[in-house]
């Protein structure tokens, strides 16, 4: 399993509920929640991460 190296979102702070993701795997985007770094992570092929952000930041999700 690769070594995902996760970062929090410059959004965020200590007392929000947010999001990490990492980015450091060229063929996977994962993200997983902030509170729960041992659990589950989604993983995205990059393409589908940048389809994903993109409909997020235009509002359409």
């Amino acid at each position: 399993m690769p070594d995902f190296e996760f970062r929090k979102s410059s959004y965020s702070n200590e007392a929000a509920e947010c999001v990490e993701v990492a980015t450091n795997i060229p063929t996977t985007i994962a993200v997983r929640d902030s509170k729960n770094p041992t659990g589950p992570s989604l993983r995205l092929a990059p393409a589908t991460w940048t389809s994903f952000w993109t409909a997020l930041r235009k509002g359409r999700l």
